[in-house]
Protein backbone atom coordinates (compact mmCIF):
# COMPACT_ATOMS: atom_id res chain seq x y z
CA UNK A 1 0.00 0.00 0.00
CA UNK A 2 1.19 3.04 -0.60
CA UNK A 3 1.23 5.59 2.27
CA UNK A 4 2.40 8.96 0.48
CA UNK A 5 1.69 10.10 -3.01
CA UNK A 6 2.53 13.30 -4.89
CA UNK A 7 1.79 14.35 -7.93
CA UNK A 8 2.84 16.91 -10.16
CA UNK A 9 4.68 18.74 -6.90
CA UNK A 10 6.10 22.06 -7.29
CA UNK A 11 7.99 23.66 -4.41
CA UNK A 12 9.09 27.20 -4.71
CA UNK A 13 11.12 29.61 -3.22
CA UNK A 14 10.38 33.54 -4.01
CA UNK A 15 10.25 33.14 -7.71
CA UNK A 16 12.42 30.31 -8.10
CA UNK A 17 11.21 26.90 -8.41
CA UNK A 18 13.52 24.64 -6.41
CA UNK A 19 11.76 21.05 -6.68
CA UNK A 20 9.56 19.31 -8.86
CA UNK A 21 8.01 15.84 -8.56
CA UNK A 22 5.82 14.46 -11.38
CA UNK A 23 5.03 11.58 -9.35
CA UNK A 24 6.36 10.00 -6.49
CA UNK A 25 4.80 7.32 -3.94
CA UNK A 26 6.07 5.82 -0.73
CA UNK A 27 5.38 2.63 0.05
CA UNK A 28 4.15 0.53 3.24
CA UNK A 29 7.57 -0.27 5.44
CA UNK A 30 10.42 1.14 2.89
CA UNK A 31 13.50 3.19 3.29
CA UNK A 32 13.08 5.84 -0.17
CA UNK A 33 16.59 8.17 -0.18
CA UNK A 34 16.43 11.22 -1.75
CA UNK A 35 20.03 11.24 -3.27
CA UNK A 36 21.35 14.21 -5.39
CA UNK A 37 23.68 17.09 -5.39
CA UNK A 38 24.14 19.95 -2.38
CA UNK A 39 21.58 22.61 -3.86
CA UNK A 40 19.48 20.27 -5.44
CA UNK A 41 16.39 20.52 -3.92
CA UNK A 42 16.13 17.67 -1.93
CA UNK A 43 15.66 19.29 1.78
CA UNK A 44 13.05 21.62 0.21
CA UNK A 45 11.32 18.27 -1.33
CA UNK A 46 11.40 16.55 2.39
CA UNK A 47 9.72 19.47 3.65
CA UNK A 48 6.99 19.39 1.30
CA UNK A 49 6.14 15.90 1.74
CA UNK A 50 6.52 16.42 5.61
CA UNK A 51 3.82 19.22 4.86
CA UNK A 52 6.11 21.85 6.25
CA UNK A 53 6.62 23.83 3.07
CA UNK A 54 3.79 25.16 0.95
CA UNK A 55 3.93 23.71 -2.49
CA UNK A 56 1.26 23.67 -5.29
CA UNK A 57 0.01 19.88 -6.54
CA UNK A 58 -1.33 16.67 -5.01
CA UNK A 59 -0.26 15.33 -1.79
CA UNK A 60 -2.69 12.31 -0.45
CA UNK A 61 -1.96 10.51 3.25
CA UNK A 62 -3.22 6.88 3.04
CA UNK A 63 -4.85 7.31 -0.06
CA UNK A 64 -7.03 10.78 1.08
CA UNK A 65 -5.71 14.51 0.86
CA UNK A 66 -3.83 15.54 3.53
CA UNK A 67 -5.24 17.55 6.43
CA UNK A 68 -1.72 18.94 7.81
CA UNK A 69 -2.61 19.05 11.35
CA UNK A 70 -3.27 15.45 11.17
CA UNK A 71 -0.63 13.87 9.29
CA UNK A 72 2.27 16.08 11.22
CA UNK A 73 0.89 14.03 14.17
CA UNK A 74 1.37 11.05 12.44
CA UNK A 75 4.97 11.45 11.17
CA UNK A 76 8.62 12.70 13.04
CA UNK A 77 10.87 14.80 11.50
CA UNK A 78 14.69 14.61 12.17
CA UNK A 79 17.04 17.60 10.79
CA UNK A 80 20.40 17.95 10.29
CA UNK A 81 21.15 19.75 13.62
CA UNK A 82 19.68 18.32 16.94
CA UNK A 83 18.10 20.82 18.16
CA UNK A 84 17.42 19.40 21.94
CA UNK A 85 16.46 21.56 24.42
CA UNK A 86 19.03 22.02 27.30
CA UNK A 87 17.41 19.12 29.78
CA UNK A 88 17.92 15.68 30.29
CA UNK A 89 18.82 13.29 27.43
CA UNK A 90 15.70 11.21 28.61
CA UNK A 91 13.42 14.36 28.52
CA UNK A 92 14.74 15.13 24.62
CA UNK A 93 14.04 11.65 24.10
CA UNK A 94 10.22 12.26 25.40
CA UNK A 95 9.83 15.70 24.20
CA UNK A 96 7.48 14.11 20.85
CA UNK A 97 5.23 12.10 23.75
CA UNK A 98 5.20 14.88 25.84
CA UNK A 99 3.81 17.45 23.49
CA UNK A 100 0.97 14.51 22.58
CA UNK A 101 -0.11 14.48 26.13
CA UNK A 102 0.94 11.07 26.81
CA UNK A 103 1.18 10.06 30.48
CA UNK A 104 4.61 10.78 32.26
CA UNK A 105 5.50 7.03 32.84
CA UNK A 106 4.78 5.78 29.23
CA UNK A 107 6.21 8.59 27.98
CA UNK A 108 9.72 7.77 30.20
CA UNK A 109 9.82 3.88 29.25
CA UNK A 110 9.44 4.26 25.38
CA UNK A 111 12.33 6.99 25.59
CA UNK A 112 14.24 4.41 27.61
CA UNK A 113 13.70 1.91 25.05
CA UNK A 114 14.62 4.19 21.94
CA UNK A 115 17.70 5.38 23.84
CA UNK A 116 18.92 2.32 24.51
CA UNK A 117 17.86 1.01 20.59
CA UNK A 118 20.18 3.66 19.63
CA UNK A 119 23.37 3.31 21.71
CA UNK A 120 22.79 5.84 23.99
CA UNK A 121 20.36 4.60 27.02
CA UNK A 122 23.45 5.09 29.28
CA UNK A 123 23.25 8.70 29.07
CA UNK A 124 19.68 8.70 29.83
CA UNK A 125 20.55 11.17 32.59
CA UNK A 126 22.74 13.76 31.22
CA UNK A 127 22.08 16.94 30.24
CA UNK A 128 21.40 17.33 26.51
CA UNK A 129 23.98 20.11 26.19
CA UNK A 130 27.13 17.87 27.32
CA UNK A 131 26.86 15.25 24.16
CA UNK A 132 29.07 15.16 21.35
CA UNK A 133 27.90 15.73 17.80
CA UNK A 134 27.14 11.86 17.35
CA UNK A 135 25.29 11.76 20.90
CA UNK A 136 23.36 14.08 20.30
CA UNK A 137 22.01 12.93 16.71
CA UNK A 138 21.51 9.47 18.40
CA UNK A 139 18.88 11.22 20.68
CA UNK A 140 17.45 13.28 18.03
CA UNK A 141 16.46 10.17 16.00
CA UNK A 142 15.00 8.46 19.05
CA UNK A 143 13.08 11.63 19.86
CA UNK A 144 11.32 10.87 16.67
CA UNK A 145 11.04 7.22 16.84
CA UNK A 146 9.95 7.43 20.57
CA UNK A 147 6.45 8.89 18.95
CA UNK A 148 6.10 5.77 16.93
CA UNK A 149 5.58 7.29 13.59
CA UNK A 150 3.39 6.03 10.44
CA UNK A 151 6.53 8.06 8.73
CA UNK A 152 9.86 9.00 9.63
CA UNK A 153 11.49 11.59 7.12
CA UNK A 154 14.91 12.19 7.88
CA UNK A 155 16.84 15.86 6.60
CA UNK A 156 20.32 14.96 5.93
CA UNK A 157 21.10 13.36 9.39
CA UNK A 158 24.90 12.87 9.48
CA UNK A 159 26.02 15.94 7.32
CA UNK A 160 27.48 17.45 10.72
CA UNK A 161 29.40 14.14 11.94
CA UNK A 162 33.04 12.99 11.58
CA UNK A 163 33.56 10.18 9.39
CA UNK A 164 33.87 7.46 12.52
CA UNK A 165 30.68 8.79 13.84
CA UNK A 166 28.83 9.12 10.22
CA UNK A 167 29.21 4.97 9.69
CA UNK A 168 28.25 4.09 13.17
CA UNK A 169 24.86 5.51 13.20
CA UNK A 170 24.04 4.99 9.53
CA UNK A 171 24.83 1.48 10.75
CA UNK A 172 22.71 1.63 13.39
CA UNK A 173 19.57 3.59 11.90
CA UNK A 174 19.54 1.28 9.16
CA UNK A 175 18.85 -1.71 11.68
CA UNK A 176 16.37 -0.13 13.29
CA UNK A 177 14.68 0.99 10.42
CA UNK A 178 14.70 -2.81 8.82
CA UNK A 179 13.56 -4.61 12.09
CA UNK A 180 11.00 -1.91 12.56
CA UNK A 181 9.87 -2.08 8.97
CA UNK A 182 9.15 2.02 9.62
CA UNK A 183 7.97 4.08 6.34
CA UNK A 184 10.98 6.35 5.62
CA UNK A 185 12.22 8.94 3.73
CA UNK A 186 15.71 10.23 3.92
CA UNK A 187 17.89 12.97 2.06
CA UNK A 188 21.32 12.55 1.40
CA UNK A 189 24.17 13.52 -1.05
CA UNK A 190 26.04 10.78 -0.04
CA UNK A 191 25.80 7.61 -2.44
CA UNK A 192 27.44 5.33 0.60
CA UNK A 193 24.74 6.33 2.83
CA UNK A 194 21.90 5.81 0.01
CA UNK A 195 23.00 2.03 -0.69
CA UNK A 196 23.24 1.51 3.06
CA UNK A 197 19.81 2.24 4.11
CA UNK A 198 17.12 2.31 0.76
CA UNK A 199 14.92 0.27 -0.42
CA UNK A 200 14.35 2.66 -3.09
CA UNK A 201 16.78 5.56 -4.66
CA UNK A 202 14.72 8.91 -5.88
CA UNK A 203 17.45 11.15 -7.89
CA UNK A 204 16.91 14.98 -7.22
CA UNK A 205 19.27 17.10 -9.82
CA UNK A 206 18.75 20.53 -10.45
CA UNK A 207 15.28 20.36 -8.50
CA UNK A 208 14.10 17.75 -10.96
CA UNK A 209 13.25 14.03 -10.25
CA UNK A 210 14.96 12.01 -12.46
CA UNK A 211 14.90 8.35 -11.31
CA UNK A 212 13.01 6.27 -8.66
CA UNK A 213 14.43 3.14 -8.88
CA UNK A 214 16.06 0.22 -6.70
CA UNK A 215 19.35 1.16 -4.96
CA UNK A 216 20.83 -0.91 -6.75
CA UNK A 217 19.61 -0.58 -10.23
CA UNK A 218 19.98 3.72 -9.96
CA UNK A 219 24.01 2.80 -9.44
CA UNK A 220 23.96 -0.07 -12.78
CA UNK A 221 21.36 1.98 -14.70
CA UNK A 222 21.72 5.42 -14.65
CA UNK A 223 18.39 6.87 -16.16
CA UNK A 224 20.62 10.22 -18.10
CA UNK A 225 24.69 10.99 -17.88
CA UNK A 226 24.21 13.17 -15.19
CA UNK A 227 22.44 11.00 -13.00
CA UNK A 228 26.02 8.46 -14.21
CA UNK A 229 28.17 11.22 -13.19
CA UNK A 230 26.92 11.65 -10.02
CA UNK A 231 26.33 8.04 -8.64
CA UNK A 232 29.95 7.57 -9.75
CA UNK A 233 29.97 6.24 -13.19
CA UNK A 234 32.96 7.49 -14.38
CA UNK A 235 33.41 6.06 -17.65
CA UNK A 236 30.13 7.60 -19.93
CA UNK A 237 31.48 7.07 -23.66
CA UNK A 238 29.84 8.17 -26.98
CA UNK A 239 29.67 4.67 -29.14
CA UNK A 240 28.19 3.51 -32.31
CA UNK A 241 25.84 0.75 -33.06
CA UNK A 242 27.23 -1.72 -35.75
CA UNK A 243 25.58 -4.90 -35.15
CA UNK A 244 22.49 -5.99 -33.12
CA UNK A 245 21.54 -10.12 -32.42
CA UNK A 246 19.40 -11.13 -30.13
CA UNK A 247 21.98 -11.96 -27.85
CA UNK A 248 24.78 -9.22 -28.15
CA UNK A 249 24.88 -5.53 -29.10
CA UNK A 250 28.43 -5.03 -31.24
CA UNK A 251 29.58 -0.91 -30.81
CA UNK A 252 32.56 1.03 -31.50
CA UNK A 253 34.33 3.48 -29.42
CA UNK A 254 36.91 5.32 -30.60
CA UNK A 255 37.74 2.96 -33.29
CA UNK A 256 37.42 -0.26 -30.88
CA UNK A 257 34.53 -2.90 -30.71
CA UNK A 258 32.64 -3.47 -27.77
CA UNK A 259 30.57 -5.67 -26.89
CA UNK A 260 27.55 -5.64 -24.38
CA UNK A 261 24.17 -7.92 -23.77
CA UNK A 262 22.29 -5.19 -23.31
CA UNK A 263 20.24 -4.21 -26.13
CA UNK A 264 20.93 0.21 -27.36
CA UNK A 265 18.01 3.13 -26.70
CA UNK A 266 15.36 2.50 -29.56
CA UNK A 267 16.00 4.39 -32.52
CA UNK A 268 19.71 5.20 -31.36
CA UNK A 269 22.59 4.03 -33.00
CA UNK A 270 25.12 6.77 -31.05
CA UNK A 271 24.00 5.82 -27.51
CA UNK A 272 26.38 6.12 -24.72
CA UNK A 273 28.08 3.43 -22.94
CA UNK A 274 28.49 3.93 -19.12
CA UNK A 275 30.82 1.57 -17.58
CA UNK A 276 31.42 1.71 -13.25
CA UNK A 277 35.50 1.93 -12.44
CA UNK A 278 34.61 -1.19 -10.28
CA UNK A 279 33.78 -3.43 -12.94
CA UNK A 280 36.74 -2.88 -15.07
CA UNK A 281 39.09 -5.65 -14.13
CA UNK A 282 43.35 -4.73 -14.73
CA UNK A 283 45.82 -7.81 -15.03
CA UNK A 284 49.09 -7.59 -16.76
CA UNK A 285 48.54 -10.43 -19.04
CA UNK A 286 45.39 -11.36 -21.72
CA UNK A 287 42.62 -12.99 -19.83
CA UNK A 288 41.41 -16.46 -20.34
CA UNK A 289 39.25 -16.44 -23.83
CA UNK A 290 37.97 -20.03 -22.59
CA UNK A 291 35.76 -18.18 -20.10
CA UNK A 292 31.87 -18.32 -20.39
CA UNK A 293 30.73 -14.72 -20.46
CA UNK A 294 31.96 -12.37 -23.43
CA UNK A 295 34.72 -9.98 -22.24
CA UNK A 296 35.99 -6.64 -23.72
CA UNK A 297 39.80 -6.23 -23.63
CA UNK A 298 42.35 -3.54 -24.09
CA UNK A 299 45.30 -2.94 -24.05
CA UNK A 300 46.12 0.10 -21.81
CA UNK A 301 48.67 2.36 -20.57
CA UNK A 302 48.40 4.13 -17.20
CA UNK A 303 48.06 7.73 -17.36
CA UNK A 304 47.93 8.45 -13.54
CA UNK A 305 47.29 6.81 -9.68
CA UNK A 306 44.94 8.36 -7.30
CA UNK A 307 44.37 7.05 -4.09
CA UNK A 308 40.76 7.38 -3.10
CA UNK A 309 40.42 6.13 0.54
CA UNK A 310 40.31 2.66 0.58
CA UNK A 311 40.74 2.54 -2.95
CA UNK A 312 42.93 3.24 -5.92
CA UNK A 313 41.68 5.33 -9.05
CA UNK A 314 43.30 4.49 -12.06
CA UNK A 315 43.06 7.05 -14.85
CA UNK A 316 44.39 4.79 -18.58
CA UNK A 317 44.53 5.56 -22.50
CA UNK A 318 43.00 2.36 -23.91
CA UNK A 319 43.21 4.88 -27.60
CA UNK A 320 39.73 6.38 -25.76
CA UNK A 321 39.61 7.30 -21.75
CA UNK A 322 38.90 4.97 -18.89
CA UNK A 323 39.00 4.69 -15.09
CA UNK A 324 39.29 1.87 -13.05
CA UNK A 325 39.38 1.12 -9.50
CA UNK A 326 41.64 -0.81 -7.91
CA UNK A 327 42.64 -1.95 -4.41
CA UNK A 328 45.70 -1.00 -2.73
CA UNK A 329 46.46 -4.28 -2.65
CA UNK A 330 46.43 -4.67 -6.68
CA UNK A 331 48.76 -1.42 -7.10
CA UNK A 332 51.36 -3.09 -4.81
CA UNK A 333 50.77 -7.41 -6.21
CA UNK A 334 50.62 -5.70 -10.29
CA UNK A 335 53.72 -3.65 -9.04
CA UNK A 336 51.64 -0.69 -11.21
CA UNK A 337 52.82 2.41 -12.21
CA UNK A 338 52.53 5.54 -14.35
CA UNK A 339 53.38 4.99 -18.01
CA UNK A 340 53.08 1.19 -17.22
CA UNK A 341 51.35 -1.18 -20.14
CA UNK A 342 48.36 -3.40 -18.90
CA UNK A 343 45.01 -4.81 -19.81
CA UNK A 344 41.90 -3.65 -18.97
CA UNK A 345 38.69 -5.83 -19.23
CA UNK A 346 35.13 -5.58 -18.34
CA UNK A 347 32.68 -8.15 -18.86
CA UNK A 348 29.40 -7.92 -21.60
CA UNK A 349 27.06 -8.19 -19.24
CA UNK A 350 28.37 -5.29 -17.08
CA UNK A 351 28.04 -1.50 -19.12
CA UNK A 352 24.54 -0.02 -19.61
CA UNK A 353 23.38 1.91 -22.62
CA UNK A 354 21.67 5.16 -22.23
CA UNK A 355 20.36 7.66 -25.30
CA UNK A 356 22.98 10.47 -26.35
CA UNK A 357 20.20 13.32 -25.49
CA UNK A 358 18.28 13.18 -22.76
CA UNK A 359 14.50 13.25 -23.41
CA UNK A 360 13.18 17.00 -22.16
Amino acid sequence: MNVLEARDLVVTRGQRRVAHVPSLALQEGETLAVLGPNGAGKSSLLLALASLLPASGELSYRGAPIDPTAYRRRIAVVFQKPLLLDRTVRDNAALGLELRGVDRSVRRQRADDELARLGVGALADRRATALSGGEAQRVSIARALAVDPDILFLDEPFSALDAPSREALTADLAHVLSARKMTSVIVTHDRDEALALADRIAVVIAGELRQVSEAETVFAMPADPEIAAFVGVENVLPARVIEETDELTTLTIAEHRVVVTEQPPQGDDFPLLCIRPDDIVISRAEPDPTQASPRNTFPARIVAIEPIGRRVRLVLDCGFPLVAHVTRQSIRELELAVDQHVVASFKATTPHLLPRHRAA
